[in-house]
């Protein structure tokens, strides 16, 4: 029970490696808020995690959800202890296609919607807080057809030794937490047609040193060492859950 007495905020807290993370976050002793954007995945959740998680229904585009979340948690939690910026879009973007609107949308979501995230969440963040964000194992492997995923994340990299630098004084600590190729719904939410997304999933299977796609409860694993004291020596730094594929 590593997070006794502390609270946290999950962003994209629905499904997915959100889920999962709010889940092991609450059974280390932490009071959880999550958001999503579904009041009908919000209600879902609540039934899996328990009654007193606080869900909260937040667009990260969108000033006013994020202050209004704010105000909710203050309310509910008081100050925070731990934030995971962990919401996001994903989408393919090859260079001959027509979705411009595509690539604004994910540097809207992934990039602008975490600063705006952190920038509204980091007032109630206590002395000794942490702040983790999610990147990806595209800001190292260029993807064909995934720029915008692979810039969104690596803008999000750089997000995170930034705000260590930034935010030294108060004692809060920024990492980031890098994952693989995760089975999660995301990856649904491509646009690639089904035979497309078999082969790419194929072929990563194929790349990966173990063989496998990780699971959320993986990543989740690296999440609550992150927000946790054991990670205390951390900062500005990311931790890959990959199965090697970045790195072998």
């Amino acid at each position: 029970m590593r997070l006794t007495g502390k609270t946290a905020l999950i962003t994209g807290g629905t499904s997915g490696i959100g889920f999962a993370s709010a889940a092991l976050l609450k059974s280390e002793g932490a009071r959880i808020a999550i958001t999503g954007q579904s009041e009908v995945t919000l209600s879902a959740a609540r039934a899996a995690l328990g009654d007193d998680v606080i869900c909260l229904q937040v667009d990260v585009r969108k000033d006013a959800d994020l202050c209004s979340a704010r105000d909710a948690c203050h309310a509910a939690l008081g100050e925070l202890d731990i934030l995971f910026a962990n919401a996001g879009i994903a989408y393919s973007t090859p260079l001959g296609s027509e979705g411009s609107h595509a690539f604004s949308d994910m540097l809207d979501v992934n990039v602008t919607g975490v600063f705006r995230t952190v920038q509204a969440l980091v007032p109630l963040m206590r002395a000794g807080g942490s702040i983790i964000l999610n990147t990806s194992w595209l800001n190292e492997v260029g993807t064909a057809g995934l720029s915008a995923l692979s810039a969104s994340k690596a803008a999000v990299r750089s997000l995170a030794r930034t705000w260590s630098a930034e935010l030294l004084d108060r004692g809060i600590r920024v990492n980031a937490v890098s994952p693989g190729a995760i089975d999660t719904p995301i990856h649904m939410k491509l646009g690639m047609a089904p035979e497309a997304l078999a082969d790419f999933a194929r072929r990563l299977t194929n790349d990966i040193p173990l063989g496998r796609f990780g699971t959320a409860e993986e990543i989740a694993r690296a999440v609550g060492f992150l927000a946790s004291d054991d990670s205390s020596y951390m900062l500005g730094a990311e931790i890959v859950v990959d199965g090697g594929f970045s790195l072998l």
